[in-house]
């Protein structure tokens, strides 16, 4: 009876060991074993991709090879296949795709990086698939748009019912051999199968160096943020939130006697060094033009300047200094750089970096200190602050960084400084403006901004110039419009910026921002890190 009872607890034992599992995230489970794939040509591809975590059973150990494959699952297949985690945005880009739903964030990773469309305010996530879009979702998500001359889709005998804007895709993805057809039929609007799904993401996967690249390790890049409005705690909470590598605490200012305030705070100091964080203390001068200017212009007080920073960084044992002078008059433009340049000299001897804030050059008085291209022969960094495109008392309503404005700054930078010196910083934050006689506006959190369009039910829309949503309401009889920052604008900021191959990204400001911003930039670094050889 014991021996009985023994071998039925073993088996009991193996038959949890193989029980196929509902595969969810990007955690590859052991191998399944579908009961019904055994006469399917695909499967070999099918055991690949279930071993990789990319595709899943039904949970009951069936794969269901023969069946239809929706919208929602074939985009979660996708993201999986590129390694992209879950995002569930704090703005819903779709009405028919609720937070509550499985597919919420895998729909919202491949928008955040334009990999998957819908239709206005709309998803279809539960509808079929077709074999023509499923073909336009893998050629965008293999970054083969626009390759190729789509002649090859004309070679099927049904050419004539593919779609106009799915025709480039069809040719190219029978060109690379990942979706073809048979006996000379393409069926573009047949939905696509479980099983056919699963040959395609197995042939992308064998295609050229995609396994490799999708395999291989990110390399590190600088990613920084200063600490504002907060305790140290708060600061420690927000940088492993956000991934930093390098924290920016604002400890030191410039006083009018050529010496430093020290607001140095060793907890944080020691938690940074104890957890392999690198800290570039801030030296700020409260925009106080006048004070700046009289430090920069006198021999004896930039010397007492430089040799309080020097003496900070030797006491604290600083990884760098990151200078943050705002509101510097136009005349301290020569002065500016050469203390730069003697600092520079000073932080190189002590093995410490120095970077400087910059805002955009747009040929005003606000920037004209700056000589980009000298101060970038001295410095290890230029943090480019990527925002305030308009800002507080702008006279006209607009967005605090649209994408076309970012990109504009970063190119100008960049006729001035190497790329692998140049830190850009988005916004965490926005502004709510009022469009009354006067326009006027308010800054606001991205938490705020989230409430506000729910609490008002603001719709919002995406503004593909801005790289942003709109959302209007009204309220006390006042018109209000919104130009969001959230996961997708700043997941679409970081792809263009990552295309210049720049240094790094800072942020601010710290606790402004929703927590899904810290799963989409990554996303967002890592798809726009991949370099596919396609044959």
């Amino acid at each position: 009876m014991k021996k009985y009872f023994l071998t039925l607890c073993v088996l009991l034992l193996l038959a949890g060991v193989i029980h196929p599992v509902q595969v969810s995230g990007l955690g590859a489970p052991s191998q399944p074993a579908f009961h019904d794939i055994s006469g399917s040509y695909a499967k070999e591809a099918i055991l690949r991709l279930a071993k990789r975590g990319i595709i899943s059973g039904d949970g009951n150990g069936a794969f269901l090879p023969k069946n239809h494959i929706s919208r929602a699952e074939f985009t979660a297949m996708l993201t999986r296949l590129l390694k992209l985690s879950p995002v569930n945005n704090d703005l819903s880009a779709f009405r028919d795709v609720r937070p509550a739903a499985w597919y919420y964030g895998y729909v919202h990773a491949g928008l955040n990086v334009s990999i998957v469309q819908g239709s206005g305010a709309y998803f279809y996530p539960n509808a079929q698939i077709t074999r023509q879009e499923a073909a336009v979702m893998m050629v965008r998500a293999m970054k083969e748009s626009g390759k190729g001359s789509g002649s090859s889709a004309w070679r099927y005998s049904d050419s004539g019912s593919i779609a106009g804007w799915a025709r480039s895709a069809v040719g190219r993805a029978t060109e690379t051999g990942w979706l073809q057809g048979g006996e000379g039929r393409f069926r573009p609007l047949d939905p696509i199968t479980r099983e056919e799904t699963a040959m395609l993401l197995d042939r992308v996967l064998r295609t050229g160096n995609v396994q490799s690249v999708l395999d291989r390790q990110e390399g590190a890049s600088v990613r920084m943020g200063w600490l504002y409005n907060g305790t140290t705690s708060q600061y420690i909470s927000y940088a492993k939130r956000a991934g930093l590598n390098v924290l920016v605490p604002r400890w030191y200012y410039l006083n009018a006697s050529g010496k430093l305030s020290d607001n140095t705070d060793t907890a944080l100091l020691n938690w940074a060094h104890k957890n392999g964080r690198e800290v570039w203390a801030m030296i700020g001068n409260r925009s106080n033009a006048e004070m700046t200017h009289q430090i920069l212009s006198s021999a004896t007080l930039r010397q007492s300047v430089i040799s309080s920073i020097a003496a900070n960084t030797v006491k604290y044992e600083l990884d760098g200094i990151n200078i943050d002078f705002e509101n510097v008059m136009p005349q301290d433009r020569e002065n500016l750089t050469l203390f730069v340049t003697l600092l520079s000299a000073e932080m190189k001897r002590l093995g410490a970096k120095l970077s400087i804030d910059v805002s955009p050059d747009l040929n005003t008085d606000w920037t004209a200190a700056f000589d980009y291209a000298a101060l970038g022969r001295q410095l290890d960094y230029l943090v480019l602050m990527s925002y305030d495109e308009h800002w507080g008392g702008s006279p006209k309503a607009g967005s605090v960084s649209s994408i076309s404005w970012s990109e504009s700054a970063l190119q100008r930078l960049l006729t001035q400084i190497r790329a692998n010196q140049a830190i850009v910083a988005f916004p965490l934050y926005t502004r709510d403006w009022k469009l009354a006689s006067s326009v006027s506006s308010e800054d606001i959190t991205l938490v705020e901004q989230g409430r506000r369009i729910r609490s008002f039910q603001a719709p919002i829309s995406w503004n593909a110039e801005a790289g942003q949503y709109e959302a209007e309401y009204r309220s006390g009889g006042v018109q209000h419009r919104i130009w969001t920052e959230d996961a997708r604008s700043l997941s679409v900021k970081h792809l263009m910026a990552s295309a210049y191959q720049v240094a790094g990204f800072a942020y601010w400001y710290p606790g402004a921002e929703t927590v899904d911003v810290w799963k989409a930039i990554p996303n967002a670094q890592r798809y726009a890190s991949y370099s596919f050889y396609i044959q």
